[in-house]
């Protein structure tokens, strides 16, 4: 008898355990969908503090032409007013979580005014966080635009 309470003891604390990984990882992921979001946000609000909070000191962001952007230059980006994003919209959202590291790619619909011209258009986005001193940074951002057929 002790045998059986014994193996349905470990058969439920093995399923517990597994639900709760499971639990934790669609929490970290719906965390991470949220950072993304207002990442966006603060392009759009031109928040600078705002954005600079959720970059890594040492973040990069690779565009599509090849040119690699530092922080500083991408919060300089965001200063200026010479590029305004005016609309931001993610969606089609896939996040992989791999302990403090995590992977999220996204499509991105924005508007924006450039040199006084206003342009639309999609990209798509691969940004990689880390999970430092106990809050998400985004280290590293590829992205590249969705030719519209």
């Amino acid at each position: 008898m002790k045998r059986i309470v014994f193996a349905v003891g470990l058969v439920v604390l093995t399923f517990g355990a597994a639900i709760l990984a499971q639990t934790q990882t669609e929490s970290v992921e719906q965390e991470l969908i949220k950072l993304e979001k207002e990442t966006n946000d603060a392009w759009v609000k031109h928040d600078v503090e705002a954005y600079a909070r959720l970059l890594a000191d040492d973040y990069l962001c690779t565009g599509p032409d090849g040119d690699i952007i530092t922080k500083a230059q991408d919060l300089a980006e965001l200063k200026s007013d010479e590029n305004t994003t005016t609309s931001a919209i993610a969606d089609d959202f896939r996040v992989r979580v791999f302990g403090d590291a995590a992977v999220v790619t996204f499509r991105l619909t924005y508007e924006n005014q450039f040199e006084g011209k206003e342009s639309t258009g999609q990209e798509r986005f691969t940004d990689t966080w880390v999970k430092r001193d106990g809050r998400w940074q985004c280290v590293a951002v590829h992205y590249s635009r969705i030719e519209q057929k």
